[in-house]
């Protein structure tokens, strides 16, 4: 494979121990949402503000190993006086950019409930140009919702079929793919159910993989971690949460891949912490490093504070979150 090397030192440093990515990819709607809380209306220059405020944190460095960007984020620029590219400004502080490739999650025609992430028209030519310009990795989400009689087999395949297209592409532009495949926490359902769920979807995952002949050295999966639903009456402490979740990973998951950076999939931002600190305290003989890509969870608190100007305090606590996860990949939270 012509950039093996690349993809596969790529993949290491994205999920080196003490360090994880941030994912700041939101897009604008879902900015809008986000800023509506807080009062701030979400112009193109207060987005730029806001992605500045995280960027230029002093020492992000230290926790954040990459940050995966919205396209407008992408070709926007630091706002102090020397207008850095973000990429540029990131790669000097060792922080490697990464892109959203992905076009949302649409509905699956001929199943309610379901979605089929798109985003595969164009994508070789959209990734030689973020290449030229600087990205390094890229994120695409699959969806899979559970309820009675969902997911489908169908749209487990759709899903992770796209996955796969995607990843081959990516390595094919030298560009390490975030591979997320998310079992979603809405729902009454047990943690059992979504481990049941989790280990169906991360073996058709692989499947897929396989036939595109995607080098799993060279990838980072984000995954859901196994939780109960949000509206099961019975929810799952920390450790029962680590327990299944390095289970799955461990019977589902080939030893070979570059690593894992969990999403936090609508946990809050400290039990996202607890639970990563628990897996990497209880089990540290694991083959694959397990680290966080989180993107409420590192910025809910940094956005209160911002709240549309005070930059210092949004600064303090996206550090002090980001602090607290790189303690979480080590044990020591």
């Amino acid at each position: 494979m012509e950039h093996r090397d690349l993809l596969i030192q790529t993949a290491k440093n994205m999920v080196k121990k003490g360090k994880g990515i941030l994912a700041a990819d939101e897009s604008n709607p879902t900015c809008g949402k986000r800023f509506e809380s807080i009062g701030v209306e979400s112009t193109f220059e207060n987005r730029n503000e806001y992605r500045d405020m995280l960027f230029r944190a002093d020492n992000i460095q230290n926790y954040i190993s990459g940050v995966i960007l919205f396209d407008e984020t992408f070709r926007q620029s630091t706002t102090c006086s020397n207008k850095t590219p973000f990429t540029d400004y990131l790669q000097s502080k060792g922080i490697i950019p990464g892109i959203k490739v992905d076009t949302g999650a649409k509905d699956l025609a001929g199943f309610n409930n379901e979605k089929i992430t798109e985003g595969l028209d164009g994508l070789r030519e959209r990734l030689q140009e973020y290449f030229n310009l600087g990205a390094r990795f890229a994120k695409w989400r699959a969806v899979i919702n559970i309820d009675d009689s969902i997911p489908s087999i169908t749209a487990i395949e759709a899903n992770t079929h796209a996955l796969a297209r995607y990843a081959s592409l990516c390595q094919e532009n030298g560009i390490v793919p975030i591979v997320e495949p998310e079992v979603l926490m809405d729902g009454q359902h047990t943690i059992e159910r979504c481990y049941e769920v989790t280990c169906q979807t991360l073996d058709i995952l692989f499947d897929q993989l396989s036939k595109f002949n995607v080098m799993l050295e060279g990838i980072v999966l984000k995954p859901n971690m196994v939780i109960s639903g949000l509206l099961c009456s019975e929810q799952a402490d920390i450790e029962k949460v680590a327990d299944f979740t390095v289970k799955c990973f461990k019977e589902h998951v080939p030893e070979s891949i570059g690593g894992i950076a969990f999403l936090s999939g609508g946990q809050s931002s400290d039990v996202a912490t607890k639970h990563l600190n628990c897996m990497n305290k209880k089990y540290n003989d694991l083959p694959w490093n397990l680290t966080f890509s989180y993107g409420r969870a590192l910025q809910q608190d940094a956005l209160n504070a911002w709240a549309g100007s005070n930059r210092s305090e949004g600064q303090k606590e996206l550090l002090k979150r980001a602090e607290n996860n790189s303690k979480a990949t080590l044990g020591n939270f």
